[in-house]
């Protein structure tokens, strides 16, 4: 799939352009490759379009407000399901549910595998 996506980037600028934005400042190669395959799975219309047209400023402004949400929404589940395969961060139920499968079809063959406290607990027991 990795392939597929810097295939569809090279072939689409205004998209990797903007995706590219989203990357943060100490996100690694790795989990920015596939945080931004995440990203563009989940993207929709919310990617600017491959062509060389944009939308009117007009049909821009009426939904600019409501595209923004759902941007940051997206931004921000996506960093979730990072924290998630790369740091072992755990989420509320109804958030995990959710970048879980946002991430379907997402393969991460060197992720890092972290045991919980709960899983460290009953070892023990």
């Amino acid at each position: 799939m990795a392939q597929e996506v810097s295939e569809f980037l090279s072939q689409n600028p205004r998209v990797a352009a903007w995706v590219e934005a989203l990357r943060c400042e100490g996100e690694t190669d790795k989990q920015w490759r596939h945080r931004r395959e995440f990203l563009l799975r989940n993207a929709g219309d919310l990617a600017p379009a491959g062509g060389g047209t944009s939308a009117t400023e007009e049909d821009e402004n009426a939904s600019g407000g409501a595209r923004s949400r759902q941007l940051q929404q997206l931004i921000s589940f996506s960093m979730a399901w990072a924290n998630h395969v790369f740091l072992g961060c755990r989420y509320p139920q109804k958030v995990m549910d959710k970048i879980l499968s946002m991430a379907e079809g997402i393969k991460v063959t060197d992720a890092p595998i972290h045991t919980t406290r709960d899983e460290l607990v009953a070892k023990k027991g």
